[in-house]
């Protein structure tokens, strides 16, 4: 049923909360265990319809969270109607925990560092990626927002399971350096550690001169020549599957 009151709620958190923009990134922001004060949807029955077939681990939890809103007040919280009309807030992680686990050593996976990266869809989609191998965070430089609204769509919700944070090259996370380079060594020559930072240079220039002198190791993607380069996220994912299989 519609709750008059959810309107108050969500704008008295929504200048500091996370937008979670679609049933999927409410749905693995819940699984990681994310705080979400507040939770709508146009269609209540439709949306609890949707967490039964595709996750079921979760109904009980949306169940009791989810409220039926009008559409355009729902409309009126996110920056464009997501197919599933479902939009929360959720309480961002605190920083100094994400730091904490970006710094501890010895690690069992790497830390993902997007240098100066400008599209704010590739560094969800790299978040969503890093999720997915299991890598310990991924650190962006730079003035784009890790947890912009579109970011946090563009990766699912994914930010809650694991440490992402924005920091300056002089704060990267302890670990040898292996940057993604045309001039490296071929990667497949080599064994990436799991306490490695994966950096990758910005889709238009590269690699920063602050990054390239934090860097141990240059490292190359098997590329055919005369292709000028990879899509970000897929270059990243290209290095994780490489730092898995070994």
């Amino acid at each position: 049923m519609t709750d008059p009151a959810a309107a108050d709620h969500w704008h008295r958190l929504a200048e500091t909360a996370v937008l979670l923009d679609g049933f999927h990134a409410l749905k693995h922001a819940l699984r990681f265990g994310a705080e979400v004060p507040v939770a709508v949807t146009t269609d209540r029955s439709a949306a609890l319809a949707l967490a039964a077939e595709l996750a079921p681990d979760v109904l009980d939890t949306l169940d009791a969270l989810l409220t039926e809103v009008p559409e355009d007040t729902y409309r009126s919280y996110v920056p464009r109607p997501h197919p599933t009309a479902v939009a929360a807030l959720a309480v961002r992680p605190a920083r100094e925990a994400n730091l904490q686990r970006l710094g501890l050593t010895p690690r069992s996976a790497p830390v993902i560092v997007l240098d100066n990266p400008r599209n704010l869809g590739n560094a969800g989609a790299v978040i969503r990626l890093a999720a997915g191998f299991g890598a310990t965070g991924v650190v962006t430089t730079g003035t784009l927002d890790p947890w912009h609204p579109t970011v946090v769509r563009a990766g699912a919700g994914l930010h809650f399971a694991t440490a992402v944070e924005r920091l300056t090259v002089d704060e990267m996370p302890p670990g040898p350096v292996f940057a993604l380079d045309p001039e490296g060594d071929d990667i497949r020559a080599l064994k990436l550690p799991d306490d490695a930072v994966l950096a990758f240079g910005s889709e238009r220039s590269g690699l920063s001169a602050e990054l390239r002198a934090r860097t141990d190791h240059l490292v190359a993607l098997p590329m055919r020549p005369q292709v000028s380069s990879y899509n970000l996220a897929t270059s990243v994912a290209m290095t994780l599957y490489h730092w898995s299989a070994l």
